[in-house]
């Protein structure tokens, strides 16, 4: 689903856009919408979750923790 929205920018910022629709044969409405998804995929990129490397208190990394064998609870 599409939005309309207002957007306050500098004019030479505008105006770069404005000529590189031209240069392209598209509209400045498109640049724009363009733009908005470019930067919105950025951002959801750098928050994605990372993982990262941990240890036990013991000093043992999670990988040799994970891959001990699990005790079964008694019947």
């Amino acid at each position: 689903m599409k939005a309309r929205t207002t957007v306050t920018a500098e004019a030479s910022d505008l105006d770069t856009l404005r000529a590189e629709a031209d240069r392209r044969g598209t509209t400045l409405s498109e640049m724009l919408a363009e733009a908005v998804t470019e930067k919105a995929a950025a951002l959801r990129r750098r928050r994605r979750p990372r993982v990262g490397v941990a240890r036990s208190a013991d000093g043992r990394s999670a990988s040799e923790v994970a891959a001990e064998p699990v005790a079964r609870a008694p019947r």
